[in-house]
């Protein structure tokens, strides 16, 4: 497996997730616990597996799959996982390349709600956008911000809505700010180093990354302001749910299996972590540490949280219509603790 850097401006987000699944998933199975990779839909004891196609988040908010893929979670529950990367989740559950993928909520719901055959299954294992306004070294607060360029990653994403309502309990309208749609990851820490931004709503471990590099700050954190908002699930195709529902059981048993170990034994994840993605150690011990009160590993959907959810949507402009979730949810394989 070939170590890279995170490091801004070098290596694209999805060359992250690549480097993840290469070991063991080239031929999209995983070798399992660190064994010699066995026959493809065979397990280490020779019983036959079930080949599910399922889209992980990309970047390093994916890596816990693939180190519970490594630990062997997914083989236990006699599953042969193809590990698919893609930039549009609902695009491959429709044509059916795609299995089971996470997906952001609102693009879920929207979809699902418009009719593609798709259903939310479970909620993934933080449901709290897990989102950072940075700002340069002298820009001391979020009331600092008028008249400054905000980066707010794609124009009408759930990081868009996380930064204009900050803005807004701020008393800034959207026109007291220039909106810049600086991307994510690298190319939005990249933005405000180089200038190009005042401040930008971002992901971890870049917000860390700012702080130990001294290139910004955290003024505030996204979850502060939309508590309820949901911003991850797990959705399945509806072919597969009718077809062959024990699948997707068994995908989410070994999904949060490998969150709950990852979060339990830091210290061996984080090995992992550094193995697979060179960083430095203390910016990943802040970042994490940071964010484990997200990590919730709770499978349930809340469904005043969607709603909630869903009206935000609307006064902002980004839903047209409030869709009824009872009809796009099928909760029926939610791991029982």
């Amino acid at each position: 497996m070939n170590r890279r850097k995170i490091r801004p401006c070098i290596i694209a987000l999805a060359a992250l997730w690549l480097i993840v699944i290469t070991a063991g998933c080239a031929s999209g199975t995983d070798s399992g616990k660190g064994a010699t990779p066995t026959e493809a839909g065979e397990s280490a004891a020779g019983t036959k597996l079930e080949k599910i196609r399922y889209a992980p988040l990309s970047g390093v908010s994916g890596l816990a799959v693939s180190f519970g893929a490594e630990k062997g979670f997914f083989e236990e529950e006699g599953l042969d996982v193809e590990f698919i990367t893609t930039k549009d989740p609902i695009a491959g559950l429709t044509s059916k390349d795609i299995d089971v993928a996470d997906v952001a909520t609102t693009t879920a719901i929207v979809a699902a709600g418009k009719g593609a055959p798709v259903k939310i299954v479970s909620s993934m294992f933080r449901t709290k956008g897990p989102f950072y306004l940075i700002a340069s070294p002298e820009i001391k607060t979020v009331d600092d911000l008028k008249s400054k360029k905000v980066g707010i990653a794609v124009f009408g994403s759930g990081l868009e809505v996380y930064t204009r309502v900050i803005l807004k309990e701020h008393g800034l309208k959207p026109e007291d700010v220039t909106f810049i749609a600086n991307s994510t990851h690298q190319a939005a820490y990249a933005s405000l180093e180089t200038g190009q931004v005042d401040a930008t709503i971002i992901h971890e471990p870049f917000a860390s990354l700012a702080e130990k590099q001294g290139k910004g700050h955290i003024i505030t954190t996204g979850w502060d302001y939309l508590p309820t908002f949901h911003t991850g699930v797990l959705a399945a195709r509806d072919g597969i749910l009718n077809e062959k529902p024990e699948l997707v059981e068994k995908l989410l048993r070994a999904y949060f299996k490998s969150q709950e170990y990852a979060k339990s034994h830091p210290d061996e994840y984080k090995a992992y972590y550094l193995n697979h993605i060179e960083i430095d150690p203390e910016v990943l011990d802040l970042a994490l540490e940071r964010e484990e009160v997200l990590w919730e590993n709770n499978p349930d959907v809340d469904i005043n949280a969607l709603n909630d959810t869903q009206q935000i949507q609307k006064e902002l402009g980004f839903q047209d219509e409030i869709y009824k979730v009872e009809d796009i949810l099928d909760l029926r394989f939610i791991p029982k603790k």
